[in-house]
């Protein structure tokens, strides 16, 4: 009988290539299934003259070898989204074809033989609350459909109503993570990520671009700290059927970030600041905060994201 392995779906892009990494130290056997539409290969060269990583390049759809990979799987991390507001507002169908008929495909799979998933979702689903922190308790206001920013969240919610809608009638075990603006080493600015285009632009000498007036807030956390909250929730009976937010709580303005970056790079730079009007479509609708409660990811795990964001910037642009 074959190795059991683990599927990572998206597992040749930013955060996946770090979750793998992970797995194959823990001493997994790991198939990495990416279209690598937005991920890299480069990302995994590193791990690949091993004899425990698979890669797949195949979107999920059209992966021929894809109900055998997922009958031997002890479990799935489903990471295969649509990245990054440039890409989702370019993108408008490939986005929501991705989010929606990708992971359906993957459910429908794990169904079959009941092989336990975690879906990446995102911090995106809360929409427009104005709360001081993000709950996962708490009701989601999205933003009306002729306003093509709110798609991606919407699709992204559709994909968390149909892993609850697999866990109620079909009994699969999943798992929802919610992430906050996750960051590190691997990340690129070039879907609109905002802490590796300003650690470019620092390092390039040329202006860091502040969309809006910069005072709206971001937490950002360590990609190593994420891959261990979704280890420890992969991990924890208790986790299944649940959502969970998985992001830093540490608070800080775009503007206060440009700020940080310039003086961690040592950087000549200016903030250059950019309306919205400029940048994006007519109504785009930007968040003024957008902080993680993580105490239900601390109650089940024993686990919050910890590492500070200045050490987050040294690392990401050394």
């Amino acid at each position: 009988m074959a190795e059991r392995h683990v599927i990572v779906t998206g597992g040749a892009g930013f955060i996946g290539s770090h979750l793998v990494e992970r797995l194959i130290a823990d001493g997994k056997s790991v198939v990495v299934i990416d279209d690598l539409s937005t991920g890299r290969i480069e990302n995994l060269c590193h791990l690949q003259a091993g004899p425990r990583l698979t890669v797949v390049q195949s979107k999920l759809s059209e992966c021929p070898s894809l109900r055998e990979l997922v009958s031997n799987a002890e479990f799935i991390f489903h990471l295969a989204a649509a990245v990054g507001v440039e890409l989702i507002l370019q993108s408008q169908v490939q986005t929501i074809h991705t989010n929606l008929h990708e992971t359906e495909i993957i459910f429908a799979s794990a169904s079959e033989f009941g092989t336990p998933v975690l879906l990446a979702s995102t911090s995106e689903v809360y929409g427009k609350s104005q709360k001081d922190s993000f709950s996962e308790e708490d009701d989601l206001i999205i933003g009306p459909p002729y306003l093509s920013r709110w798609s991606y969240a919407c699709s992204k919610l559709m994909d968390e109503f149909l892993a609850l809608a697999y866990a109620q009638e079909q009994k699969l075990p999943v798992i929802i993570a919610r992430l906050f603006n996750t960051v590190g080493p691997r990340q690129t600015g070039k879907y609109g990520m905002v802490l590796p285009r300003f650690i470019t632009a620092a390092k390039n000498g040329e202006s860091l671009k502040v969309f809006g007036d910069g005072n709206q807030t971001r937490c950002f956390c360590y990609v190593q700290d994420t891959v261990e909250a979704l280890m420890r929730l992969a991990n924890s009976s208790e986790a299944r059927g649940q959502i969970f937010n998985v992001g830093s709580s540490e608070e800080i303005s775009i503007r206060s970030l440009a700020e940080a970056v310039i003086k961690a790079t040592n950087s000549a730079s200016q903030i250059e600041s950019i309306p919205y009007s400029a940048a994006y479509p007519p109504g785009f609708q930007d968040m003024l905060r957008r902080k993680p409660s993580t105490q239900k990811l601390k109650r089940v795990t024993g686990f919050t994201p910890q590492t500070p964001l200045a050490e987050i910037i040294q690392i990401t642009s050394a």
